[in-house]
C-alpha cells in the first residue's frame, strides 16, 4: 500500500495552471466606482506579480473599460457569460479557476445577485455558468454586499466559495474585497511562511482585517465573511484547519509558489502527503469511520517515513 501511494504521488502531474477572472460591477457613485476599480486592479496585479499567473490567463471586466489598459471588457452579464464559456472550452482539465466578484449585491426579487451594467447576474445563473467546469477546481470570491447566499447556491465538488457576508441582509459597504486583495499581494497572509498562499490563509487574513477595521473605528460590524469549501452548502465564519471547510481550503493553494521553483523529489512527496491529510480530514463526515481511520493511518505512516528520509537527506537527525 505504501509503495503504491508513493508511486502515485511521484507520478502526480505538475502544478495545475491557474486562470483568473475579476469582475467589478456597477458603482452608482464615483467613490464606489473608484473603490471597485482599485480593488479589481489590486487583484489583477497580485495574481500576476506575486501568484505568478501569466497575464494571458488573467481577465478583468469592469464597468468602464476605458479607465485602465488592464481591463479587457465591460462587466455585463453577456461579457461574463462569454468569458466563462470561453474558459470552459480552453481551461485544462486540472486547472484552477479563481473568480473574484466586486461590487454591490442584492438578494430580493430575483434572488441573490450582483449589480452589473445592464441586467444583474444572479447566483443561480452563475451556478449554471460554472456547470461545464466538471474537472477544474473553482474558487469564487464574492466580495459584494448581500453575498452570503452565494455560498449555499454555488457549493459543490471542487468548489470553494468565499463571501463578504454571512447572509443577504448585510448590505452596507464591504471591506472584505480590499483585504482579500492585500492577502494576495503580501507575505503577511502566509502564516506558516512556506512561500505559498492557501485559500484558508487568504480568507483568514481578510476576515481578521475586517474585524480589526470595525474595532478600530468602534463601529457595529455589518460584515461577516463566510467560507464554504467542503461542498455541503453550509459555510463557516471561523474555519478550523483540521476539519471541514478549513481543511479543504487549507489544502488548496492560489497561483504558483511565490518562494521560487516548485518543490521536487521527497519534498514534493511530503508536500502532497500533507495536503492529502488535510483533504481527508475535510471529507471525514462523508466517510465511514473505518474507511477514514484506515486511510488516515496509511497517510500518516507514509508521511512519517518520507519526512524521516528527507531529514536524513538534508543531514539532520531523525
Amino acid at each position: 500500500m505504501r509503495a503504491v501511494l508513493l508511486v502515485w504521488l511521484l507520478a502526480a502531474p505538475a502544478a495545475a495552471q491557474t486562470h483568473v477572472l475579476v469582475v467589478s460591477g456597477i458603482g452608482g457613485e464615483a467613490r464606489y466606482q473608484d473603490a471597485f476599480l482599485a480593488t479589481g486592479l489590486a487583484v489583477v496585479a497580485a495574481a500576476e506579480d506575486r501568484l505568478g499567473v501569466a497575464p494571458a490567463r488573467i481577465q478583468y471586466l469592469a464597468e468602464d473599460p476605458g479607465r485602465d489598459r488592464r481591463i479587457s471588457g465591460r462587466s455585463t452579464k453577456e461579457e461574463i457569460t462569454n468569458a466563462l464559456q470561453t474558459l470552459a472550452g480552453e481551461a485544462e482539465p486540472a486547472a484552477v479557476l479563481l473568480i473574484v466578484l466586486i461590487g454591490h449585491g442584492a438578494a430580493s426579487g430575483e434572488g441573490a445577485r450582483i449589480n452589473l451594467p445592464g441586467p444583474d447576474l444572479s447566483a443561480d445563473q452563475f451556478a449554471v455558468l460554472l456547470a461545464p467546469f466538471r474537472t477544474q477546481q473553482i474558487i469564487v470570491v464574492n466580495a459584494s454586499s448581500a453575498s452570503g447566499d452565494w455560498a449555499r447556491i454555488l457549493a459543490g465538488p471542487r468548489r470553494v466559495v468565499l463571501t463578504a457576508t454571512r447572509s443577504s441582509v448585510e448590505r452596507e459597504e464591504m471591506q472584505f474585497g480590499q483585504h482579500f486583495a492585500t492577502a494576495l499581494a503580501s507575505d503577511e497572509a502566509d502564516r506558516d511562511k512556506d512561500g505559498r498562499l492557501s485559500v484558508l490563509e487568504a480568507f483568514e487574513y481578510a476576515r481578521r482585517e475586517v474585524e480589526r477595521a470595525y474595532e478600530r473605528d468602534q463601529r457595529l460590524r455589518t460584515e461577516h465573511p463566510l467560507l464554504e469549501a467542503d461542498g455541503d452548502g453550509v459555510g463557516t465564519m471561523e474555519p478550523v484547519l483540521t476539519d471541514g471547510d478549513g481543511a479543504a481550503a487549507a489544502a488548496l493553494f492560489l497561483g504558483n509558489r511565490a518562494g521560487g521553483a516548485p518543490l521536487t523529489g521527497l519534498a514534493a512527496v511530503r508536500d502532497s502527503l500533507e495536503r492529502e491529510v488535510l483533504r481527508l480530514r475535510g471529507m471525514k463526515e462523508s466517510m465511514t469511520q473505518e474507511a477514514y481511520d484506515r486511510r488516515l493511518e496509511s497517510l500518516l505512516l507514509e508521511l512519517a517515513r518520507v519526512s524521516r528520509e528527507l531529514r536524513e537527506q538534508e543531514g539532520r537527525k531523525p
